[in-house]
């Protein structure tokens, strides 16, 4: 544990040198919550390389460079509320926890993954904060809206209508659009007081794809 702990320092501090990382806030979240509590044990000897690894059912854990290029272009603040959807491993679910210092939400459709990032966060010490709900994530999550935040962690091939809809005005939804599997654009969807959205694009990037109503079809 020791070991691990020392080269995923490493790695935080040679992402906050390359520009990546750039807030001091999400800097303290990558500490506190570090990627190798959320892998599978065969994995942990790789958490601190900066790259996708694998998770159960076939998906994948993001880059950590993703993950906080996605989480600053966010701007979590404390109390604020937000949907992730896509919970895969638990890990962005639990950073963005450590973030906003309230409760968070997050659906996953896999049920594999919906008990497999329960342990994870429950070991990592987020099972009272983070809530994982089993479903079809293209829908958002109704019961808990409207959201100051929507983090959507797996490729769409447009941005879904309910998430638009659960989005408070003033509101910014982070999600890749784009093919099945490579590439799709990262979007930054900024909901106006009157309803109509602003995007602005930061690239491509390679996300899974985004399966659900709203989404891509199984």
């Amino acid at each position: 544990m020791e070991d691990e702990r020392k080269k995923w320092e490493k790695l935080v501090e040679a992402l906050e040198i390359e520009g990546i990382i750039r807030d001091s806030r999400v800097k303290e979240a990558f500490l506190k919550v570090p990627r190798y509590l959320f892998v599978e044990g065969r994995y942990r000897k790789y958490a601190h390389l900066d790259e996708p690894l694998p998770i159960p059912a076939g998906q994948t854990i993001s880059a950590p460079h993703m993950v906080a290029i996605m989480l600053q272009l966010a701007d979590l603040r404390p109390g604020i509320n937000v949907l992730e959807v896509g919970t895969g491993s638990g890990w962005n679910a639990a950073l963005i926890a450590e973030l906003v210092k309230t409760d968070v939400y997050t659906v996953e459709r896999i049920p594999e993954l919906v008990e497999f990032a329960r342990r994870n966060l429950e070991r990592a010490g987020y099972s009272d904060r983070v809530h994982v709900i089993p479903g079809d994530g293209t829908k958002g999550f109704p019961p808990k809206a409207p959201y100051d935040r929507i983090i959507v962690t797996a490729g769409a091939p447009e941005i879904p209508k309910p998430l638009i809809e659960q989005l408070k005005p003033g509101g910014k939804l982070i999600i890749p659009v784009g093919s099945y599997h490579l590439w799709q654009d990262l979007l930054e969807v900024i909901k106006r007081p009157n309803g109509s959205i602003k995007i602005k694009n930061h690239g491509g990037v390679a996300f899974v794809p985004l399966i659900g109503e709203y989404g891509w079809k199984e």
